[in-house]
């Protein structure tokens, strides 16, 4: 009777969606349910954020104010701090961060906290789905018990899923829609309103066995990529010392049309997933008695980078003439991908921190982030600089760290001492410009 009332509400739009967490992950899922005609309650613990979307405004800059504002004055997005609302929903989906500790083990108290916030006020025949990506048991060893424990059996009166995330912040090609949605269920009930919920707002539900699986799948993607680039940048260091230019091999091996990838090195990863997702599994994994030396060494070769980008620069200071010490450096791009504003796990942190502490004079311009947020172990205090001729020509060197694409690169070129390039823009041999 739950699932055929839940499954009814769905196919007749009268459910009532409830996003918790309106991030990069949270704020893109709730305007698809409200552009396919269904209201959503937004739930965030910041109250700025709350005020803003109840005025129908955007605080990600690559998601557009225009549709947050369509979605308010339809009447179908609405936002609240206020838990006590949840029974409002008929399907409560949960988007919050799964961040890594102080020793790299993974810290669930944003996901524990926000369950527990949200058991309380559920009610029979909701969905309860976790979105966040975390490793292989978590929904039925942290939010299963607690639904338990709240009176619920899942599968019979509530439904709990998992359904990992797959947003890409600022990529154009593909959205919310368009990006097929992995679901798998505590039950074949619970799968069952998972598949008819998701089902109502992306073209392709995939279905799993169950949510393992589906958690299991999710690290999946993010360890093949962290993997791949982690053998990417190692590449890179072993193609700078022989001379040769890494950007050149992969664009001509890319031309085989079977059996290659092509992955780009870069000063680091950055970002809500692939510096955070393989050390979830290897952590996981010693429960198991593995230990998962692959990963591991991707994730080594990988947060080394910024060391290597910063010992480049010293290098390239020593063939100008100038000790890295006092020389003026501006930082080209300090978000953690091109055409965003998102600075979580950012490499330009490290690398900024490194140079600093060397005792370079820095500054920085990111159209993107007018001023360095407040952030976890990174507290500078800076705005972004305006680039222009005089600036960049005052600078001992000019790095850039996030290739926005409204850059115009041959302008920086033009009136700088020195570049250096850590993300392959600048193509073939230049006088003024090292490839890092």
């Amino acid at each position: 009777m739950a699932l055929r009332d839940f499954v009814r509400k769905v196919e007749e739009k009268e459910a009532v969606v409830a996003v918790v967490g309106m991030g990069y992950v949270g704020l893109p899922l709730a305007l698809r349910f409200c552009e396919a005609g269904y209201r959503v309650l937004g739930f965030d613990v910041d109250g700025s954020k709350v005020e803003k979307l109840n005025r129908g405004e955007s605080y990600i800059k690559h998601i557009f104010g225009e549709l947050v504002a369509v979605a308010w004055k339809s009447g179908l997005l609405s936002a609240t701090t206020d838990f006590a609302r949840i029974p409002e929903a008929d399907a409560v989906i949960l988007c919050v961060p799964t961040p890594l500790g102080k020793h790299r083990e993974p810290d669930l108290s944003y996901v524990i906290n926000t369950t527990e916030s949200v058991v309380p006020h559920l009610r029979k025949g909701q969905l309860i789905s976790l979105e966040s990506s975390t490793y292989p048991g978590t929904t039925d060893e942290e939010i299963v018990p607690r639904v338990l424990e709240a009176g619920f059996t899942p599968g019979e009166d509530i439904f709990v899923v998992f359904s990992p995330e797959r947003e890409d912040p600022g990529n154009r090609h593909f959205k919310v829609q368009t990006i097929p949605k992995v679901v798998g269920g505590t039950t074949p009930e619970c799968l069952q309103a998972g598949e008819a919920i998701y089902g109502a707002v992306v073209d392709r539900v995939v279905s799993v066995s169950n949510t393992k699986v589906a958690e299991m799948a999710k690290l999946l993607e993010n360890i093949y990529r962290s993997v791949n680039i982690g053998l990417v940048n190692e590449l890179k260091m072993v193609c700078d010392r022989m001379g040769i230019d890494i950007w050149e091999v992969i664009d001509a091996a890319s031309t085989k049309p079977f059996g290659f990838t092509p992955f780009y090195p870069g000063p680091g990863l950055g970002g809500h997933c692939i510096p955070i997702d393989p050390f979830y599994l290897t952590w996981k994994a010693r429960e198991f008695e593995i230990n998962t030396k692959f990963i591991e060494l991707a994730g080594e070769v990988n947060t080394s980078m910024p060391e290597w980008v910063v010992h480049k620069i010293m290098e390239a200071l020593n063939d100008h003439g100038k000790a890295l010490k006092g020389a003026r450096i501006m930082v080209l791009g300090i978000a953690y991908k091109k055409n965003i504003d998102d600075m979580r796990e950012s490499p330009a942190r490290a690398v900024m921190d490194l140079l600093i502490k060397a005792g370079a004079d820095l500054c920085y311009n990111d159209p993107y982030v007018p001023e360095i947020p407040t952030l976890r172990g990174f507290d500078v205090k800076m705005a972004s600089t305006e680039v222009t001729a005089g600036a960049l020509e005052a600078m001992d060197a000019v790095l850039v760290l996030t290739d926005h694409d409204n850059y115009d690169y041959k302008y920086i070129a033009e009136h700088s001492k020195l570049v250096v390039d850590t993300r392959g823009r600048y193509r073939g041999s230049h006088s003024n410009i090292v490839k890092a």
